[in-house]
């Protein structure tokens, strides 16, 4: 049985026919930026994550990087990142002119340790940027409590975490403002780059927007020295389309997360675990083994997907060799680079698949 890591043909199957309908309204309308279907996305997802506002933008990437210009974040700050995360999150940092400054994560969680984060505060320190990575929240109580109590800004990355909650309350609602990503394969997907800006802050709402369109407030005034990122009027159709099945896609991805909390007994792996009270929406399902890629080589033999996140840790890449933070510098960044492997994990898999997949993982020696 050959098992993908990912795949989107079931959702594809299921929902095909409004993605459909979604296209031919746009070409019907024959408009195809900053028009009606984005501004109905940017409502929806604003309701959807319990915010004041929503600006669609380019990606992921792009909503960082423009929610630190609004908060005139740049060259001689710092923002506090952790270490093990997508380079996105970084990159976003340097791209104002701020330097990014790692944070060790928890290694049930995978997140920022918030214990760790107070340490690495400095006078140049302007914010915190927690990511809900592989889709599971942060610990925002305490993260929230040495923001206030330091004067930080929080910019929250939501990339991977759509629909998850902490204590009750969706994640991207804590802090100042939140990016999320809608690249194809994130649980709300588009069918290329996208992404969103969610606030409560009018004027920030306001000032990411204009950033993401040349710097303009309206046509030809421009008020600030802009970029060009802003949500085409087809990914927000698309999108549109697929936002109602979120929440029922995300629990599928629950139970099939639970079968794997619960049927994956091998004592060489090492399994993910949530926060109390939180709804993780297992955007991958990243289990450790000390004997990661031969574990690797095990699935890969019996035809299952894997892949590894992140294989190299940000402070270990040539881009940062300017950091100065050389091996052994960040060591649970590097054990969790070292030792994680994400199994399969979409919608759409059926009882068998995942029975193979715990069948498999169980009977590595």
């Amino acid at each position: 049985m050959k098992i993908p890591f990912a795949t989107f043909r079931p959702m594809e199957a299921e929902l095909g026919a409004d993605l459909r309908a979604a296209f031919d309204r746009v070409l019907t309308n024959s408009w195809y930026i900053g028009g009606k279907e984005d501004e109905a996305f940017e409502a929806a997802f604003a309701d959807y994550c319990g915010t004041a506002y929503c600006v669609g933008v380019g990606n992921g990437l792009d909503g960082l990087m423009l929610i630190l210009r609004a908060l005139d974040i740049g060259a001689g700050d710092e923002v506090l990142v952790p270490s093990n995360t997508y380079i996105a999150s970084a990159l976003a940092v340097t791209y104002t002119g701020a330097t990014p400054v790692f944070v060790e994560p928890d290694l049930d969680t995978y997140n920022i340790d918030p214990q760790r984060i107070e340490e690495k505060i400095t006078p140049n320190t302007r914010a915190i940027m927690p990511v809900h990575l592989y889709g599971q929240p942060c610990d925002m109580d305490p993260i929230m409590e040495l923001a206030k109590k330091h004067n930080l800004y929080v910019v929250e990355d939501c990339a991977q975490a759509h629909g998850a909650r902490y204590h009750g309350k969706p994640v991207g609602t804590f802090g100042d403002a939140a990016a999320f990503s809608f690249y194809p394969g994130k649980n709300l997907g588009a069918l290329g780059d996208a992404g969103a800006v969610v606030t409560n802050s009018k004027t920030l709402a306001d000032k990411v927007r204009a950033l993401g369109n040349y710097g303009s407030d309206y046509k030809y005034h421009h008020i600030y020295k802009g970029v060009n990122s802003r949500l085409d009027e087809l990914q927000a159709a698309l999108l549109l389309a697929k936002l109602p099945h979120l929440d029922r896609m995300n629990a599928f991805r629950e139970q099939v997360a639970r079968r794997y909390l619960q049927e994956i007994t091998n004592p060489q792996v090492i399994l993910p675990k949530c926060l109390p009270d939180t709804v993780c929406v297992w955007h991958v399902f990243a289990l450790r083994c000390q004997h990661r890629d031969e574990l690797e080589a095990h699935l890969a033999e019996r035809q299952i997907g894997t892949v590894k996140h992140y294989p190299i840790p940000m402070h270990l890449q040539k881009c940062y060799q300017e950091l100065g933070l050389p091996k052994g510098s960040l060591p649970i960044a590097e054990r969790i680079s070292a030792e994680e492997l994400s199994i399969p994990m979409y919608y759409g898999m059926t009882p068998d698949q995942v029975s193979r997949v715990i069948e498999v993982v169980n009977s590595f020696h």
